[in-house]
């Protein structure tokens, strides 16, 4: 037993994981490009204030789940719990308002919530955000849900489905949540006694339970979609067509809120199909028309979305899609060497080979030849480069390695060599110079 291991919560990605991780990130990049989300990097840690103020001094996230820090002076800072209020205080504070509206960001990393650890849950995690700050319309909302949407898909998850809501705004949410606070003080009595105080605090947060009890009671409860305003409900038909014009399925779902105040008018969420439990939405998002408000701005438009990477990566595992695993490449090439002291001549090559671009390792280890052509085998290099005699005449031997055949190369045209023979990878023909 080991003396020390991750915090509880966390999680080390180990090499074998790491390829799936990085075909996320990857795809996630390509998907901000073609849709012109720029990138943005926030700090790990803002000013508690800001979420306070942003998602609620009586959410969950802020009274349980913050990683406050101590720090010296009077600043009262916190790991960032999401992002979204961390976007929106930057292009508050770098003038995104004078940029051409809306400015489309997005960023990867990792967030903090002091949650209880559960498959999928962990204290430490990693989402994709992406948010279009400054249009108030109706097709933003459809483009995000869209996008959303493209990343499961191009991820290869299949059976993934939307559910949408509108939660009304502050001209109609008010008179909703009175009403829904008094369809649950007269049944009290059924509600867990650890959900009671959400009633005076949070009573839109019960509407999403997966207590048996509450279940059963939100049946009856008061829908906000059949009280919205008639610009949010104009704003929600209108999500609806362009939703519609896209192609994009969803299903309409009263009791989605969403678990943070900053949230206006449209929200969803994503679900594998069997699998919509609480804990288990692959993520989702919302409109927040009042949050840059809230952080001392002006009244500005807002709305964005938050895709859990270790949800992703767990359903992906779940269908058993060879993509939550896929092989880690093996170099191009391992430089290995027939003297098993000369570890200076086979660095030196690798050294170059890299240098023009292509992915290549030098056994460094003081063994004999076939003990580290056994090592670049294991590895899955496509070549061999095997410093011997022939070195003397400027030249290495280079050996396919699934096919078994060699050649003679000169030290000057090895690295296109082996970037002809990566790019045919013509296993057992020799690359043609």
């Amino acid at each position: 037993m080991p003396a020390f291991r991750a915090p509880r919560g966390t999680r080390d990605i180990l090499p074998a994981e790491g390829p799936a991780w990085a075909r996320l990130a990857a795809i996630a990049a390509d998907l901000a490009r073609r849709y012109g989300y720029a990138p943005i990097e926030t700090p790990l840690f803002e000013l508690t204030a800001i979420f306070e103020r942003g998602l609620g001094e009586g959410t969950d996230v802020v009274e349980k789940e913050l990683f406050r820090l101590e720090t010296r002076g009077d600043e009262v800072s916190a790991l960032r719990p999401e992002n979204t209020a961390g976007i929106v205080r930057a292009y508050l504070e770098h003038g995104m308002q004078t940029w051409h509206q809306p400015v489309r960001l997005s960023t990867i990393g990792s967030m903090f919530r002091y949650d209880r650890p559960q498959a999928g849950r962990y204290r430490q995690f990693h989402q994709w955000d992406a948010e279009a700050i400054g249009d108030p319309g109706p097709a933003i909302d459809a483009e995000l849900v869209e996008l959303n949407a493209r990343f499961y898909a191009e991820v290869g998850l299949t059976e993934v489905r939307a559910r949408l809501n509108s939660i009304g705004d502050p001209a109609c949410r008010p008179g909703y949540v009175a009403e829904l606070t008094a369809f649950y003080r007269r049944r009290e009595a059924l509600i867990p006694e650890g959900d009671r105080r959400r009633v005076a605090t949070n009573p839109l947060r019960l509407l999403d339970s997966k207590e048996e009890a509450l279940v059963a009671l939100n049946a009856d409860a008061p829908r906000i979609v059949e009280r919205l305003c008639a610009t949010c409900a104009e704003h929600f038909a209108a999500v609806r067509v362009h939703l519609d014009a896209l192609g994009i399925a969803y299903e309409l779902e009263p009791r989605l809120v969403r678990g943070l105040d900053y949230y206006t008018r449209t929200a969803w969420e994503f679900y594998r199909a069997g699998a919509e439990g609480q804990q288990q939405a692959l993520g989702g998002g919302g409109r927040y028309d009042g949050l840059a408000e809230l952080l001392g701005g002006r009244p500005t438009p807002g709305i964005g979305f938050a895709i859990g990477l270790e949800r992703v990566i767990l359903a992906l595992e779940a269908q058993e899609s060879p993509h939550a695993r896929p092989p880690s490449p093996g170099p191009a090439a391992v430089v290995v060497g027939a003297d098993p002291d000369d570890t200076a001549t086979r660095l030196r090559i690798a050294t170059e080979l890299r240098a023009a671009g292509l992915s290549v390792r030098a056994d460094l280890g003081r063994r004999r030849l076939g003990r580290q052509l056994e090592g670049a085998a294991r590895e899955g290099a496509h070549f061999a480069v095997i410093v011997g005699d022939e070195l003397a005449a400027g030249n290495v031997l280079v050996r396919d390695l699934e096919a078994g055949t060699q050649r003679t190369v000169p030290l000057g045209g090895l690295a296109r060599h082996i970037a002809r023979g990566e790019a045919q990878h013509r296993h057992g023909v020799a690359a043609e110079e």
